[in-house]
């Protein structure tokens, strides 16, 4: 049998009955594009933890209070909670570990700011001069906190775009205005560029003052929250993450590690991890969207074997006149092929614009990869192989005699 035979006849045996056919159809359709919508926004929110992570700086280890997790220890002491680290400690690190480019301790709390009749709670942290650096802040308007303002004790603050807008309006230029933060004025001297949200909180919702000022006026202490470290490249991170491990263990006179009351994060480490999570949750999600591709396999195995029962006469008529056993078979193949194939090109194409509209609309950023569309081909055409092969087999098998007898 030629292969134009063979499409002419596939295409007349899946136009004979358009709306079986479709509804066959919308199984595989459904699964292809759940499993390309669902890949797709996994891959993206992959994208957006991992540039939200590195937006809060390059080549960075951050220092944090509180005991160490152990496989013993269920509970972490959380951010800011404990009193363990010290600005002095933050010195020591820049004096004493190989590779440092620059050394940011902060002190974070949220606090009821106000301004003008409008007030908001957010983030206030108290700051260095190397913060910028570190951090990858870039001001928009005025100037960032200087040396000289926390040497001497400056109530100067610089607002996060957000921050901004919550009390001054959307694009208002708040420099050389006054705020109130713990009941004492403020002089806004700056704003920052807009960074966007990520899993540590926006970092667009921030308030930044010397880091002096918020020890002694909003803490009324001189511990830190966090020592942020940037290293002079990513290669070195891990020897200098061992080094600073060593060095706060001797400054807090801890001869146990397991016993320390501080925790060194490696960006790199945080980047993997969150790898990790989002491959697996973009793998959980494409496992449920392809059970329905199991079921639209169900749906083409169960519309052929109907089919091979009506043409039972049919097929028996082709044989008596000539027709081998894998022309049958052949035959069949292909038009349970033909519906997931054609069913698998609407479903790429529904599952990008699924993607498209969640990018859209701004529900979250999806990426769709030239992976995961070869996938859901190879994907339709296996089920169209593996659900079609049966029935096709089953009419190939059929006795001619017994055939054009059937009723």
């Amino acid at each position: 049998m030629k292969i134009v035979d063979v499409l002419e006849e596939t295409y007349s045996a899946l136009t004979a009955n358009k709306v079986r056919t479709g509804l066959t159809m919308l199984g595989i359709i459904i699964g292809i594009a759940s499993v390309i919508a669902m890949i797709s926004i996994g891959q993206g929110a992959q994208g957006s933890i991992q540039a939200s992570i590195q937006s809060i700086g390059s080549n960075l280890l951050l220092v944090m209070p509180g005991a160490q997790r152990t496989p013993g220890v269920q509970v972490n002491t959380g951010r800011g909670a404990a009193r363990t680290l010290k600005t002095e400690d933050a010195t020591a690190i820049a004096q004493s570990i190989t590779g440092v480019k620059a050394v940011a301790p902060d002190l974070s709390g949220r606090y009821q700011v106000t301004a003008k009749g409008t007030n908001t709670n957010t983030s206030v942290d108290g700051v260095t001069v190397d913060y910028p650096t570190v951090r990858n802040v870039t001001i928009d308007l005025g100037s960032f906190i200087s040396d000289q303002n926390d040497k001497s004790l400056s109530r100067v603050a610089v607002l996060g775009p957000t921050a901004r807008d919550d009390l001054f309006g959307v694009g208002a230029d708040p420099t050389g205005q006054m705020i109130r933060i713990k009941g004492m004025q403020f002089n806004v001297i700056g704003v920052t560029k807009s960074k966007g949200g990520s899993g540590f909180g926006s970092q667009d919702d921030m308030i930044f003052i010397p880091l002096a000022t918020a020890q002694k006026f909003l803490a009324g202490a001189d511990y830190v929250s966090t020592i942020s470290v940037q290293a002079d490249s990513a290669d070195i991170m891990t020897q200098m993450q061992a080094d600073i491990t060593g060095l706060l263990l001797t400054r807090h006179k801890i001869t146990d590690p397991t016993a320390a009351d501080f925790s060194v994060l490696n960006q790199s480490d945080i980047v993997a991890t969150a790898s990790s999570v989002t491959n697996t949750f973009t793998l959980l999600l494409a496992a449920v969207a392809g059970i329905s591709l199991i079921v639209g396999g169900i749906g083409i195995m169960n519309m052929m074997l109907t089919t091979v029962t009506e043409r039972t006469k049919e097929i028996g008529l082709r044989k008596a006149i000539g027709a081998k056993s894998k022309d049958i078979n052949l035959q069949f193949l292909i038009e349970a092929i033909a519906m997931t194939f054609l069913g698998g090109i609407i479903g790429v194409a529904l599952g990008w614009a699924v993607g498209y509209t969640v990018t859209t609309l701004g529900i979250i950023q999806t990426s769709i990869s030239l992976m995961s569309v070869l996938l859901a081909f190879g994907v339709s055409a296996v089920i169209g192989i593996i659900f079609g092969y049966y029935p096709a087999r089953r009419a190939s098998k059929l006795n001619p005699i017994e055939a054009l007898r059937y009723e």
